[in-house]
């Protein structure tokens, strides 16, 4: 145990005392503090529907109308009604063009966002310079199209249009009890905690494979077995990048969490879906993500001791790469079906259910029982796979030469015992 600790220290130093990796911490904390306080120093009302009160002045306002998108249009039809654009394009300026040439220059030298020349009841063309791949205007001017045609459709046969429009449109009231889980609302924040769990282990799980081959590599790995046993060598490195990972992971998401909290009502609650998480989403976001991170980097430690140099561990760590790979996407594409056969059964291997599991706690049905069995079936394969990733390591560490394959290291490791 004294060992352990020894090269847990020195593990930990090497961490917390990296300015890389404290100034990272930093800068992705302050960024995201500073991202979500903007609304309370930066007018964001047209973003984030909120108006901050005293926040602005009549000039701004009267600027802000300025500011405002031109939109041309040219009626060739007689159809169109002013006021009914304004009214399917808020906070838009609507200015009519002399004719089609007027609307062409106009978008051509961006005075105008976009250009609309309707020739005939049922018919228009659209021009815009640049079209985003959100550009909404052409739907929106097709549904103002057809209320024109309706309207001088009705006025023609004396039909009252209002009238069919609040039989057709009869406002439905709906009272939503959602009496479990709200999956869509949930979807987001599931899917962003799936991604940051990914990228711990293999961002981690790299780095303890680099520094276990840095020191076959250089010969360090000689001394240190001499002085210590090599199963602290790997517990110790693996519970330290699970300190430095939980702390710059906490700190960043921490910050971003609470800074959210602080500032939800300047949002609106807009970006709730990503930061409002539940607090029972996160304690088991954080013992299934810590413990699918040492079931992890314990195979990475031992993928690590199987090779001499570092540009030969993309070979040795490839196939551990496909098993992650391969539970990153299942587990992001079954957010959708949470209660569906397949996550229930990721739900519960060691491999998957480090991110299952708190997606069904957060989006689906799950028993308390279920949420028990699939911690201690976690935790047991992570202390089985420390054991025999030490026991690999051990084997690994003094054979230098080509890559040792993993089946070759486990047919020696059953010869041996």
């Amino acid at each position: 145990m004294k060992r352990f600790a020894i090269v847990l220290r020195y593990e930990l130093k090497e961490y917390f005392t990296n300015k890389l990796f404290m100034v990272l911490t930093a800068i992705l904390a302050v960024l995201g503090v500073l991202l979500l306080f903007l609304p309370r120093v930066v007018d964001m009302s047209g973003f984030t529907g909120v108006v901050i009160v005293g926040g602005g002045s009549g000039e701004q306002e009267t600027k802000g109308e300025e500011e405002k998108p031109v939109y041309m249009y040219l009626d060739l039809a007689g159809v169109v009604q002013p006021e009914i654009l304004t009214q399917m394009f808020p906070d838009t300026a609507w200015k009519e063009a002399a004719d089609e040439d007027a609307v062409r220059q106009a978008v051509e030298s961006q005075e105008a966002e976009a250009g609309f020349v309707v020739t005939g009841a049922a018919e228009y063309e659209y021009y815009v310079f640049n079209k985003s791949l959100t550009d909404r205007n052409a739907a929106s001017f097709e549904q103002a199209m057809k209320l024109f045609y309706r309207m001088d459709y009705c006025r023609s046969a004396g039909w009252d249009l209002e009238e069919i429009t609040a039989m057709y449109d009869v406002p439905i009231a709906v009272t939503e009890n959602v009496l479990n889980k709200d999956s869509g609302s949930n979807y987001w924040y599931c899917y962003a905690l799936v991604i940051i769990v990914f990228m711990l282990i293999v961002y981690y799980g790299q780095m303890i494979a680099v520094s276990v081959t840095n020191e076959k590599s250089n010969r360090a790995i000689e001394v240190l077995v001499t002085s210590t046993s090599p199963n602290s060598l790997l517990f110790g490195k693996v519970i330290a990048g699970a300190i430095g990972g939980v702390f710059q992971m906490g700190v960043v998401l921490g910050a971003v969490l609470i800074s959210y909290q602080v500032n939800r009502e300047q949002w609106g609650g807009m970006l709730d879906m990503f930061f409002h998480i539940p607090g029972e989403v996160l304690l088991a976001f954080a013992f299934f993500g810590l413990g699918g991170y040492l079931f992890y980097a314990f195979l990475y430690g031992a993928m690590g001791a199987l090779v001499s140099k570092t540009e030969d561990i993309s070979k040795s760590v490839s196939g551990l790469m496909v098993v992650i790979m391969a539970v990153y996407f299942f587990s992001l594409l079954q957010l959708t079906n949470v209660d569906g056969q397949v996550i229930r059964v990721l739900s519960f291997l060691p491999v998957s259910s480090y991110s299952t599991m708190f997606a069904r706690i957060a989006m689906g049905t799950v028993a308390p029982w279920e949420v028990i069995v699939s911690f201690l079936i976690l935790a047991l394969s992570t202390a089985g796979t420390g054991i025999l990733g030490a026991k690999i390591y051990r084997m690994g560490t003094l054979r230098y030469g080509n890559p040792i394959k993993i089946s070759t290291a486990l047919k020696d490791l059953k010869k041996s015992e």
